[in-house]
């Protein structure tokens, strides 16, 4: 009959390939439950509050009309819900092709029992495949999985949760259209049970029987499935399902009454007690005994090739105890609110004399003894045949240099010719050389009958009385016995170990180990190299669920094999991360020291004082602990580099990354602590917390600056690699608040899973420390209250006129925050202008042009005006009309223009600073990229005036990266960037021409501070105002700028010439604030002067400075 799971066998491979596709969904359900995104959760008020009305349960699906017309009736609602889907259609797509996949996965099933039972399979029917072996293995298999899938999606994903993810799903795909989409069937299977995986929480009724006949399977299949364990399998009370899970039958099979009855005679509490005590016994006799065989020099190969069946009982012994006692005493196990299950627990801790350190310490002690023996019976298993050769030929030798001592021949003292004996051990030699190592069950019959032939010749022939004779028979006996020795060693004692030592029950439990393991490296760091073996006897559950995909050669095997050794693989980092831990603690005490009790030797030093500075107890302590923390170092690189399921764990790789993980835990808690300011404080918190953050900052760098040489890591490589790191997912994290399609922390460039940045609850506004920081700046330099100085770089006070802040605040965050910090607040303060900007514009269009009043002022205005080359008669009473008809628009529309213009100095300060230190600390940098900067711009001017000449393509990302770089030197300017792209807007130059105007008045001019406001009440900040209205332009085509200035132009030109007229001999202060704007913004915008010029005649600009 062929092979159930021959690849030719139609059968057996299609029930393979269901068996093995349900491994990996089972890998997919608990890769995905990590990543459930919280706000279907709606645990926060404020997510029920925002999403209460666009996350639904299936109450949705009674009535999706009335859902829809609800949010159609708001459109800032649909806005929201348009987001959304933007945001979560990718993840929501992922979560959905694996529920899809569960379904098919019992369709699949129930489709192969179908073609079973009719027939399709020549020669099989279910009865034949339960009774060929495989056939009955994989089918149980088939059942047991979707029964995993689905008590693993309702233990790791809520039903409510399903629910809200499987409707929005439903919502934003195209499924709802598709006709062969079976997303009712998939709904129908994983609605909402009512289990809660919650301590307490009280199990459903009919549960999970109920959940389980949600899609039907044949009865008669699964009586005759349960009818084969039934016969082959013995249940225990607490069982591990799959990878871990762990189920206590007391309460699993609490509805079931015959069940629970067979149950209840194994709980009896002298059947408890006599368990528990029998394994407590089994602990102690065992412990002594694996340890004597721990014992260096103790595990021989002659001793391990003559113990093979005791070594396997002592092995199968303490993996049983070791099993039980870990099941019966997990805590996850018991239910602490179920009282009989707590008197079951306390009983078998009790009875057994439970101590977890003993047996973590049997555990330890048995994968050790397990990996030793495994490595052993490997190399043996390579060498076998080579060692079994060798001992035939040596034999061999021997026996044919006995027969040459009988033949007279060889001088052999006092032995006679015997030429009977000559042909007999010829004979012998010849025979021992026949023996083939392929037919190794001839061999050792024959074997052994040689081994017989010898002790027999040897009493027959009266050969005892010569020595040497004696010792040749001796050695020909003892190869003989190692060839035997060596042809028993067969690959079915690895897959025996293999068999008894699995710890894919403990999958999950042995995270209740960990303080132990992390307390045992702590006291003994060489104790790494222990749980090494460990961690490869809990690789070894890996073979569970690889072993049908492997058998079916399905591509799943790799993506499998990744998510379960990357689980492992970040266990092994949580337990080592003891050592950088402790690490940073010792650290944490050097640099005290160092900086509080340690004194700096000065240069020259009398030597009455050479004691004083010695301070020998300081220096020993800072000795000790250096020492310590090399210990430290020492302990992880022994361990060697080890393959753990299917990835490298490189022991130097594993302590750099532990490092890094626990810099970044401190420095971001430090950043997230030390950068929290109070509004209402009376003088700003600002400097002083910066400073004291500098101070932190620069104690973590002197630290790693010192640790570097000991740990051999290069410090200064991980420090900038670390903090660039937080600070840009910091930025990140916060501009996400700006961003429609946010960049969840799957997605992000700068997150990552072994070294992962710490996310802290927002304590304000802002998302994060860094938001936090801009805000308070923003704060400080409100043109509102604040009066800026452009000479000084100076921000006043507008009422008490004290100073505020200066350029030192950047000075101050390049201290604290380095290059990435500036950086990153100057990449939120262009994100915070495009919002401003965004409001601006669409108040212009809702508010301002809707406004019929206000459009017409605009159209009489534009009329009076023209041309624009003319002068406008009744200059002052014009005017003057058209800003007290506008005057209720310009309260918010300053307000806009002044916040873009404050940020705008904010960044031109931030490009000051950066370009500064970069000219100071690299000035190699600075020069570079300003040359590649100028002679790129030439090459793009010289192509737009000969097309012929080259220019970089579009999929060439060169300009793309020299602008980031440029901008992290600060060789730009902030004031030509465009933030937005615009429309054409009627009415746009006119508009800000009459706002402008409508300012001045507000303003007065001083020969010592420029143009200042008159009233602290009617404050207007005359910097932020001109970049503001400067930026604004920027955004629209030049022709809307020139028609701005032309309108100015034409204001000065008409006031000065009715001045004239009037004899007015002073010029009128809003003339001169004209003028003042008109030569900041070509100040500003470095464009030359005749710009202005081409407006306002250049004589009145020269008389206008001389009369000032």
């Amino acid at each position: 009959m062929v092979d159930f799971l021959a690849e030719n066998n139609l059968c057996g491979q299609a029930v393979l390939r269901i068996v093995s596709r349900g491994n990996a969904i089972i890998a997919e359900l608990l890769r995905l439950s990590d990543f459930i995104p919280a706000v279907f959760r709606l645990k926060d008020k404020s997510d029920q509050q925002k999403y209460g009305d666009i996350i639904c349960d299936f109450s949705y699906f009674k009535g999706p009309e009335y859902y829809d017309s609800k949010l159609e009736a708001k459109p800032d609602l649909q806005d929201l819900d348009d987001e959304f889907r933007e945001n979560n259609i990718e993840i929501l797509s992922r979560f959905y092709l694996a529920f899809e996949s569960v379904h098919k996965y019992i369709v699949d099933l129930i489709r192969y029992l179908d073609d079973l039972y009719e027939g399709v399979y020549i020669q099989q029917t279910l009865e034949t495949v339960l009774l060929n072996g495989d056939g009955k293995q994989l089918l149980c298999e088939a059942l047991y999985l979707y029964g995993v899938m689905l008590l693993v999606i309702d233990q790791k994903m809520e039903g409510e949760v399903r629910e809200r993810m499987l409707v929005s799903y439903y919502r934003y795909s195209a499924a709802r259209s598709s006709a062969d989409s079976n997303l009712d069937d998939i709904c129908k299977l994983l609605r909402s049970t009512g289990y809660s995986s919650q301590s307490g929480a009280k199990r459903p009724a009919n549960y999970p029987e109920s959940y389980f006949q949600r899609v039907p399977i044949s009865s008669t299949f699964i009586s005759m499935v349960i009818g084969r364990l039934r016969s082959d399998d013995i249940y225990n009370q607490v069982i591990s399902v799959y990878m871990g899970i762990t189920v206590n039958l007391v309460e699993a099979w609490e509805p079931y009454k015959a069940a629970k009855i067979a149950l209840n005679y194994t709980l009896d509490s002298a059947n408890i007690r006599e368990q528990a005590s029998r394994y407590s016994v089994s602990m102690e006799g065992l412990r002594p005994q694996i340890q004597q065989l721990l014992k260096e020099g103790f595990l021989r190969e002659e001793i391990v090739l003559d113990n093979i069946p005791k070594l396997l009982n002592c092995l199968r012994d303490c993996n049983v105890s070791i099993r039980w006692l870990m099941l019966h005493t997990a805590d996850s196990a018991y239910d602490p609110n179920n009282k009989r299950l707590r008197q079951i627990k306390d009983q078998v801790i009790n009875d057994s004399k439970y101590n977890p350190k003993i047996l973590f310490q049997l555990l330890l002690d048995t994968a050790q003894f397990e990996f030793t023996l495994k490595e052993m019976f490997k190399q043996m298993l390579s060498e076998k045949q080579l060692k079994w050769e060798s001992y035939r030929t040596e034999g061999s030798e021997r026996m044919t240099e006995l027969a040459e001592v009988f033949s007279g021949v060889k001088p052999l003292t006092r032995v006679e010719k015997n030429e009977n004996l000559q042909a007999w051990f010829r004979e012998i030699s010849k025979q021992i050389e026949s023996l083939n190592y392929e037919d190794s069950t001839a061999a050792g019959r024959k074997t052994v009958q040689l081994i017989q032939a010898l002790v027999e010749v040897q009493e027959f022939h009266q050969l005892e009385s010569n020595l040497q004779v004696c010792q040749f028979l001796a050695d020909t006996r003892k190869f003989l016995h190692q060839m035997i020795r060596t042809i028993n060693i067969k690959e079915e004692v690895l897959i025996t170990m293999q068999i008894v030592g699995d710890l894919s029950y403990a999958w999950q439990i042995i995270d209740s180990f960990t303080s132990i393991m992390q307390e045992s490296i702590r006291v003994n760091p060489s104790m790494v190299t222990k749980l090494r073996a460990t961690f490869l006897k809990l690789a070894s559950a890996l073979d569970l669920p690889l072993l049908r995909i492997n058998q079916a050669n399905s591509p799943d095997l790799l993506s499998v094999s990744q998510f379960y050794s990357g689980e492992l693989v970040t266990y092994v980092r949580k337990v080592l991360q003891i050592i950088p831990e402790s690490m940073f603690t010792s650290l944490a005490k050097i640099i005290k020291l160092q900086i509080h009790a340690i004194m700096e030797v000065p240069t020259r030093l009398d030597k009455d004082k050479l004691k004083d500075y010695a301070q020998l107890g300081a220096r020993y302590e800072v000795a000790k602990l250096t020492h310590a923390i090399s210990i430290f170092t020492e302990g992880i690189l022994m361990m060697k580099t080890t393959l753990v399921g299917i990835i490298k764990v490189d022991p130097k790789q594993l302590l750099e990354d532990g490092i890094r993980k626990e810099l970044v835990r401190r420095v971001a808690y430090a950043l997230h602590k030390g950068l929290i300011f109070n509004p209402k404080a009376k003088t700003s918190e600002l400097m002083p917390k910066l400073k004291e953050m500098a101070a932190t900052m620069d104690g973590f760098y002197r630290s790693f600056e010192y640790i570097q040489d000991y740990v051999s890591i290069y410090g200064l490589k991980i420090w900038q690699e670390e903090v660039s790191r937080i600070i840009n997912y910091n930025v990140e994290q916060e501009c996400n608040s700006f961003l429609r399609t946010k960049i969840q922390d799957w997605q992000s460039v700068y997150q990552s899973t072994h070294i992962p940045i710490p996310k802290f609850p927002s304590v304000d506004e802002s998302a994060t420390f860094i938001g936090r920081l801009c805000r308070e700046i923003l704060r400080i330099t409100d043109p509102k209250v604040t009066c800026y100085m452009d000479q000084l770089n100076t921000w006043y006070d507008l009422k008490t006129h004290q100073e505020v802040t200066n350029n030192r605040l950047f000075s101050e965050i390049q201290d604290t925050l380095g290059t990435f910090g500036l950086n990153g607040l100057d990449r939120l303060l262009c994100f915070m202008i495009v919002k401003e900007l965004q409001n601006f514009l669409s108040v212009f269009q809702k508010t301002i042009l809707r406004d019929k009043a206000m459009v017409d002022v605009f159209k009489a205005m534009l009329s009076a005006v023209n041309p624009v080359k003319g002068i406008v008669a009744n200059a002052s009473k014009v005017y003057a009309n058209a800003v007290a008809k506008t005057q209720k628009i310009w309260g918010p529309y300053l307000e806009s223009i002044m916040k873009v213009g404050q940020m705008q100095i904010l960044r031109q300060q931030i490009a000051n600073e950066l370009n500064y230190s970069c000219k100071f600390d690299s000035k190699h940098l600075a020069a570079a990229l300003e040359n590649l900067n100028k002679s790129l711009l030439a090459d793009i001017e010289a192509h737009y005036q000969d097309p012929s000449l080259p220019y970089p393509k579009e999929d060439n990302n060169l300009l793309y990266e020299i602008t980031a770089s440029l901008e992290a030197a600060g060789i730009h300017n902030p004031l030509n960037k465009i933030y937005i792209t615009t429309k054409r807007l009627p009415y746009f130059p006119i508009v800000n021409f009459l706002f402008i105007i409508a300012q001045l008045p507000k303003l007065q001019y001083s020969k010592n501070q420029g143009m200042t406001c008159r009233k602290a009440t009617d404050p207007v900040d005359w910097s932020p105002l001109v970049l503001g209205l400067l930026t604004l332009l920027k955004q629209f085509h030049s022709r809307y700028t020139e028609q701005f200035l032309a309108l100015i132009g034409q204001f000065i030109r008409s006031v000065m010439e009715q001045c004239t007229s009037q004899k007015i001999p002073d010029m009128p202060s809003d003339v001169v604030g004209a003028l003042m704007f008109l030569e900041d913004y070509v100040r500003y915008t470095k464009l030359p002067r005749k710009v202005a010029e081409a407006h306002v005649p250049s004589f009145i600009f020269d008389e206008f400075r001389t009369v000032l």
